[in-house]
Formats: structure tokens, sequence, C-alpha cells
């Protein structure tokens, strides 16, 4: 999925790109060490763009529409900089410069009055770009539980989609950290913003992803074309039950981070399908059997917990096979238009403890972490961050910064339960490695 909308940007000079908003200082407690807000300013876009009207109004597309208001973070950690050439300045100046092309992300979220469905409007808000400082050395962060480390270097959206926080830590390491509305952009238009943004801070012009808001690609066909088979994927909002409180600290959810060696990836794609199959597949069907091993008293998971891996893995290929084509694409915008505009979303959020366990596994095998150099090197670590309040798990590989012999690493972020993660760190040892210093070297 592309970034959506559109914008009219207000035109500016350079000393009016910042909006200046509190320059007081802040104190927010975080387990073991303290961050320090020192500045919060609004960066809007450096120049108009002048073929569109002012304040412009665009609708979600379909696909849009399947997402809850959710926001998602985002952050990256940099060694102490060689020459100290860290510059928060430089980096609001190519934010304004790169929200010219990615506009959409200075926008805001509003209901149409007429439909009562979200919108963007285009206003140029701007972006919240907060900075920071933290008592902490880089080598003290716990990252395998983002919980205690990403999580304290993400902004508390306030206003709009998007919103930056830049934070020094005692060492001299710099934190760059985002949240962002998951309905305006996915993580690969996210992946797309960042490494424009870090090549313009670099000079490095012009950059090497454009956006694209040709919106007739999402448009559904005329006449409909309906798919039944899209309901046992998806439903109306309105048939979401209450969820259940949860009084078992085992079922509550949490996340850790691992890495996974590259020899151990191989050997399972051999060992779950003899190299027929993906990584992914053979490690999502690794994980599945797994969690169903977890989940044994129910017997409506049998074949996962006894069939041989390389079953579960087949499994896992026919439904990405009947999933991964256009006509399911077009299938699934036009089954939402018949539906609107009562919101719909996907059954596996719509999931209760009596249905067994329930978790989405998410590819970032396109996650450019090594690209996101705003100029003072590569990040020794990055990773996606789910916040609290998500009702199912949630899974994403992501390539490893770090460079071994074993080029070809994963970093996986896991929000499981935490029973559920204790299982996985005592049956999968082998496999599940937490994230620590050592391994990044830092």
């Amino acid at each position: 999925m592309i970034i959506h909308s559109s914008s009219s940007l207000h035109g500016s000079k350079f000393l009016n790109r910042f909006r200046y908003h509190n320059r007081s200082v802040t104190k927010s407690e975080a387990r073991g060490f303290n961050v320090t807000t020192t500045r919060n300013e609004v960066v809007v876009a450096a120049a108009p763009l002048l073929s569109l009207p002012e304040n412009r109004i665009i609708p979600l597309s379909n696909l849009d529409l399947l997402l809850p208001p959710v926001d998602i973070n985002v952050c990256f950690f940099y060694k102490k900089p060689l020459y100290n050439i860290t510059n928060n300045h430089a980096l609001k100046t190519a934010l304004a410069d790169a929200l010219v092309s990615y506009y959409v992300l200075a926008g805001e979220v509003v209901i149409n009055p007429t439909t009562g469905e979200p919108v963007i409007l285009c206003s140029n808000g701007g972006v919240e770009f907060v900075e920071a400082a933290a008592d902490v050395e880089l080598r003290e962060l716990n990252l395998y539980d983002p919980y205690q480390s990403i999580a304290k270097f993400v902004p508390m959206k306030k206003h709009g989609v998007f919103a930056i926080q830049v934070t020094e830590l005692k060492c001299g390491s710099v934190v760059v950290g985002c949240t962002f509305d998951h309905r305006i952009a996915d993580a690969y238009s996210m992946n797309m913003f960042l490494v424009s943004w870090a090549e313009i801070s670099r000079s490095d012009v012009p950059i090497s992803y454009v956006p694209s808001f040709k919106r007739s690609l999402l448009d559904p066909r005329r006449p409909l074309i309906i798919d039944s088979s899209i309901d046992q994927m998806y439903m109306p909002l309105t048939s979401l039950t209450v969820p259940q409180e949860i009084t078992d600290e085992d079922n509550i959810l949490t996340s850790s981070i691992y890495y996974i060696k590259a020899d151990v990836l191989a050997k399972l794609q051999t060992l779950a399908s003899n190299g027929k199959r993906t990584k992914l597949e053979s490690f999502s069907a690794f994980l599945w059997k797994l969690l169903a091993k977890h989940a044994a008293t129910d017997s409506r998971i049998d074949d996962l917990i006894h069939k041989p891996l390389s079953w579960v893995n087949d499994e896992v290929h026919k439904v990405l096979e009947s999933t991964m084509t256009k006509d399911h694409f077009l299938n699934l915008i036009d089954w939402i238009e018949t539906r609107r505009p009562i919101p719909v979303l996907s059954r596996i959020y719509g999931t209760g403890l009596n249905d067994g366990p329930a978790f989405v596994v998410s590819s970032g095998k396109s996650f450019p972490v090594t690209q996101i150099d705003f100029g003072w090197g590569s990040p020794v670590f990055g990773s996606y961050h789910l916040p609290p309040g998500s009702r199912a798990g949630y899974v994403m590989t992501m390539p490893s910064p770090v460079e071994t012999d074993g080029a070809g690493d994963w970093i996986v972020y896991l929000h499981l339960t935490k029973g559920q993660l204790r299982f996985i760190e005592q049956e999968a040892a082998h496999v599940f490695n937490p994230v620590d210093n050592d391994y990044l070297k830092i």
C-alpha cells in the first residue's frame, strides 16, 4: 500500500518552517532512567504545492478503511557520531523539504460529517518534532524489552498523523523515534519516507523514492464483483464482541525482540520444506506449530501439533497462494464498498480467548534500517513497535543491521502473551536469541 492523500502546502520561507510551541523543560520517569523534553516544535513543508487547492480533503481508500485508528512506532539507535555532526536544525530543515513530496504526513484525519467516515485534511498543519535528552548510555538500554527502550524514545502524538522525537543519550548516542497513524501510512510507505528524509539530510538528492497518490488504483470496480470467500477473512465492526477481561497474567500481551541467525533460518527452511518454501513461510509454520503446542488443551489444533512441520508449511503456503493475487485485493476493495459506511476489519482482530491463539505475521524484509543514515552513520539497531492495546498477537521479521559471517540474520519482533513468550524461550531457545548489546556490538 502507498501513502494516500494530497495536500496544498502553505508557502513558507526558511524561518517559517518551524512553528515553536513550548520550550519549557519537562520530565517523564522511565524505569531506570529519565527522559527530558527540551524543545517541542512543529515542522511544516518547505514549499507550497501550487497545483493543489488549499486544505484539500481526500477520502481514505477502501483498504485504509480496514484499519482502526492505531498509532505505530518505529525507532532507530545510533552510536555517538565520531565527529559530533548531529544537528537537529539540519534534521528539521531536511524534514521540511521531505514533506514537500510526502505532504500527507503534514495533514490530519477528520470525520466527514456526511458519511461519518475518516478523511484526510491536507492542511499542512505540520509534524511535531520533539527534542529530548536521556540520562542513560546506549549500552545500558534493554533493547530486548521494547517497553523499557523503544517506548521511552517515541513521541506521544498530540495532533496530526505523524510525530518525531530525537533523543541524545548521556554517552552522546542518538535515538530517532517516530509515531504515525497506521491508517495513513503502512510500514512500506513509512520506509519510503524515512529513506527520503535521510537522503535529503545527507544532501543525496534527488530522492530514491517519490510517493504516488494515484487514487484510481484502489477504486472499487463498477459493477461490483462480490466474492463470498472474503466473509471468511473480514467482518463488520458491528459483529465485534466486547473483549473479555484478562485476569490471567499469562494472557496479557507484551513484546520482546529477538535475533535469529542466518544458518538457523536456513536449517528451519530445509526442515520445513526442503527448501521449496520461503524462509518467511517456513518461519511462520514453525511459530504456528510452536504456539499450537503451547495451547495444547484445544483439540481443534491437533493437526498443527501432531502433523509434521512440512504439512503445516503447506497449509501456510495455501493461505498465501489464495490471497497474494490481484483478484483477491480487487475483491476485497469491492467487498468493503458494499459494507460502507459500516467499518470493517480482519476477523483475526475479533478473536476472543476461547478462539485459541491468534497472531499476525508481517514481513519486514524491506525494512531499510541500514539506509536510515542522516549523515552520522547507519543505526546499530532499529525496529517497529506496537503500543499497548492490540487484541491479537503480532510478529514482524526484519533484516538485522549486524554484519556477520552469517549475513542474513533476522531481527524478530514478537508481540504475544507473556505465557507464549515464556514458552517460546523454553522450547525454541536454539532459534530465538534475545537481542543484547553483545550481538549488536554496542
